[in-house]
């Protein structure tokens, strides 16, 4: 086995990576309304998430197209300089990923990917080795007016319901409503498969083109189909709790009936992007669309506040991971071939390893996703209230009564 082909190994495994931490950090896309309303149990959801995005990812290859040949300039590269941008990009957008969900926040998977792979191609070939033409019609506007589409439709669909709900008891309506999530929710899933999960497979497809395994024009394998269904299927599975929770309770407290909006909302426009072949953001769609219903609704609280954090990580996403994307590419071109990629990949497991190692110290799962949002990602139960500056002892316990002898209850 010569280092080239080790090279490939590693760049595959670390896109599959990237897969799992996008199937992860998106759940919360299609299920945390259907959560926070308790249409669906947590772990319930994200089994039934799990297994249509794995359906999902075998319906179209329109979005992986986009990404295999509209972000890189092929013309420009290839070899083992295309197989360091590749790994590099890919790395980039693991780290936001997880630096993201630690803290709880729904950024953009795709825009983390591209931002790696832009960020490792500027630094590797300069302006000339990006497709700006693809990045600017199928990246950056429909990454600004996918959450304002979201909005407005949810927004819609959310005042029409209970306009044409008015006289319904509320009992009933969330009753229904919560049925209905069920379909709307699993109809998110499916299309969050189609196109998230064709993320990774044209990124593996990069891959393989550079190696000479494939050319530009090759059809995609069946085991890239297979292995990148399979990857964001089981991170899907595994749950993002910590985003789950921002988006079901932190952003707006939800009711049923705006549940199955959002949801509604989201998958028309997800399944739309994924047969025009661009590779939307699905959290920015379904942001969009929780938001949307709550503006729908009368009475229902908005909370801003956690909008605009979010809002800024949104367009933070893709700078900072070009610069990851750009300093990993300069690390492993600095120590060169093999060695240079192990060293990445390394620097990789221990980052990754160092932030969930700090999840741990303030675990939210399928327990404690739904408890009251309070103003911080962790519910309020569950952290540690600091020691008081004079404790009060604890009075002295009674003194037990003397045993007496020979007496029977």
């Amino acid at each position: 086995m010569n280092a080239e082909l080790i090279v490939l190994l590693v760049v595959v495994v670390t896109a599959l990576g990237f897969d799992f931490t996008n199937g992860f950090h998106d759940t919360g896309n299609a299920m945390a309304t259907s959560i926070a309303t308790g249409a669906l149990k947590p772990k319930v959801a994200v089994a039934l998430s799990a297994i249509l995005n794995l359906v999902g990812a075998f319906l179209s290859v329109e979005v992986a197209a986009t990404v295999a040949k509209g972000v890189v300039n092929l013309n420009s590269v290839g070899g083992e300089d295309l197989l360091f941008i590749v790994f590099a990009g890919l790395v980039g957008g693991i780290i936001w990923n997880l630096a993201t969900w630690l803290f709880g926040i729904p950024s953009s998977s795709s825009h983390a990917l591209f931002g790696g792979l832009i960020g490792a191609a500027l630094a590797s070939l300069g302006m000339n080795g990006v497709e700006w033409g693809g990045v600017l019609s199928k990246v950056v506007i429909p990454a600004l007016l996918a959450p304002v589409v979201a909005g407005l439709v949810a927004t819609a669909g959310t005042w029409l319901i209970y306009r044409i709900t008015r006289g319904v008891s509320d009992e009933t309506k969330d009753s229904g409503f919560r049925l209905g999530q069920v379909g709307s929710a699993s109809l998110v899933s499916l299309a969050h498969g189609t196109n998230d999960a064709q993320k990774t497979m044209g990124v593996i497809f990069l891959a393989l083109v550079a190696h000479g395994t494939l050319n530009a024009d090759s059809d995609m394998p069946f085991w890239v189909k297979l292995s990148c269904a399979v990857a964001i299927a089981l991170g899907t599975y595994l749950g993002g709790w910590r985003v789950i929770r921002t988006l079901g309770k932190g952003l707006v407290e939800i009711a049923a009936p705006q549940g199955m909006a959002a949801e509604a909302s989201s998958a028309a426009i997800i399944l739309t992007s994924s047969h025009l072949g661009l590779p939307l953001s699905t959290t920015h769609v379904a942001t969009g669309s929780i938001m949307g219903t709550g503006v729908g609704r009368r009475g229902a609280e908005v909370r801003w506040g956690v909008a605009g954090r979010m809002a800024v990580a949104w367009l933070i996403t893709l700078p900072s991971a070009a610069l990851v994307g750009a300093v990993c590419w300069g690390i492993a071109q600095l120590i060169g071939g093999l060695p240079g990629v192990l060293a990445v990949f390394a620097i990789l497991l221990l980052l990754a390893g160092w932030m969930y190692a700090r999840s741990r110290r303030q675990p939210i799962d399928s327990s404690n996703v739904n408890a009251e949002w309070d103003g911080g990602l962790i519910p309020a139960e569950d952290i540690p209230g600091p020691p008081a500056a004079n404790p009060t002892p604890a009075p002295a316990p009674a003194a037990e009564p003397a045993p007496r002898d020979n007496v029977t209850a």
